[in-house]
């Protein structure tokens, strides 16, 4: 066999395998007639092995023509592959066509939980006085839910807060004071952070739960004062319900603040005239707030020296309840959907 001859039979053999795969009609087909001509037993390679028996000066042009019969079948096959590829697409999205001219169906709970709602309006009047959103873990260690924030052991104040304690020493947290006391040992001053979240304690019954919501606040640098604390809840209470709302400060007793105050806004249901809901004394009490302590710094390493800051910290089902008219907490947590679809 001459050179003209082995090019001849290379071309037919080309001419072949494009005929095939051109009938092809899936791409597992197409990939066994490209192995049968272009594998390694393939009928290209069958012919190659005569390339031997030609004279030295015939073998670069038979190489040639092996190349030119390798490049024919190889874009015919790719070719196919992607025809098809297209095709199946078509037929899939034609399978999978929606007629989006139809009416949706009118879902059976608009908008989202009711708490979910109200803290995402506290988290967002907060973050608008440039605070950020910390979390932590909602399993404690006794040193971040209470040490640090000047509980020692035995003192009286860890009675205020009925806990649940596990059987390796850590519990549940009480409040969200303990991400504070993480970012103040992960961040120097100044700080400015709030740390919405589940907490837990041993309460249930209307106006408790044994785990609720909190969003607690801290602002931590130089020369903060009372007054600055003062704003802040001024202008929140004022976003939370409505221009003009009146807010007052009462002394009151908290081991993480010094000093410490609960603070009331005037009763949004009888406008301060006095009535069922606020005990006819015309205030309705919302949170507690105060300047941090300064032990609470030393157990941080925070100079006490050189800043100052204060803290609060809220109930979110109290303000939702507030907000929303609703007088059992537990409302909240019985999934009823004839509640829920109020809103």
């Amino acid at each position: 066999m001459n050179v003209s001859e082995l090019e001849t039979k290379l071309e037919q053999l080309a001419d072949e395998a494009v005929g095939e795969l051109e009938g092809a009609e899936r791409k597992e087909d197409a990939i066994q007639i490209k192995n049968r001509y272009l594998g390694r037993k393939g009928g290209v390679q069958e012919l190659m092995k005569l390339i031997r028996e030609l004279p030295n000066e015939e073998k670069p042009a038979a190489g040639q023509a092996s190349n030119r019969a390798k490049g024919t079948i190889q874009q015919a096959f790719e070719a196919r592959v992607d025809a098809l590829e297209k095709a199946e697409l078509e037929r899939r999205l034609q399978s999978e066509r929606i007629d989006v001219t139809l009416p949706a169906r009118t879902p059976a709970v608009r908008g989202g939980h009711p708490l979910a709602e109200v803290e995402q309006e506290l988290i967002s009047v907060f973050a608008d006085m440039g605070f950020d959103v910390a979390k932590g873990p909602e399993v404690e260690e006794d040193f971040y839910n209470f040490e640090a924030l000047n509980f020692p052991p035995d003192h009286p104040a860890r009675d205020m807060q009925d806990t649940f304690v596990l059987e390796d020493g850590r519990l549940l947290r009480t409040h969200t004071s303990p991400v504070q006391v993480r970012t103040m040992l992960a961040y120097e001053p100044p700080v400015r952070v709030i740390s919405p979240g589940r907490v837990y304690r041993c309460d249930a019954d209307v106006t408790h739960s044994p785990v609720f919501h909190q969003v607690e606040g801290l602002l931590v640098d130089e020369d903060v004062t009372f007054a600055d604390l003062k704003g802040t809840l001024h202008h929140f209470a004022e976003r939370v319900f409505g221009p003009g709302t009146p807010v007052r400060f009462r002394p009151s007793y908290f081991p993480f603040t010094e000093p410490s105050a609960e603070v009331d806004v005037g009763c949004i249901f009888c406008e301060g005239e006095g009535c069922r809901v606020c005990s006819h004394t015309g205030w309705l009490e919302i949170l507690g707030a105060g300047m941090v302590d300064p032990n609470v710094f030393e157990a941080v390493g925070v100079d006490s020296d050189k800043y100052t800051g204060f803290a609060f910290g809220m109930g979110v089902e109290r303000i939702a309840m507030l907000k929303l008219g609703i007088n059992d907490i537990r409302t909240f947590f019985e999934n009823d959907l004839r509640f829920l679809r109020q809103f």
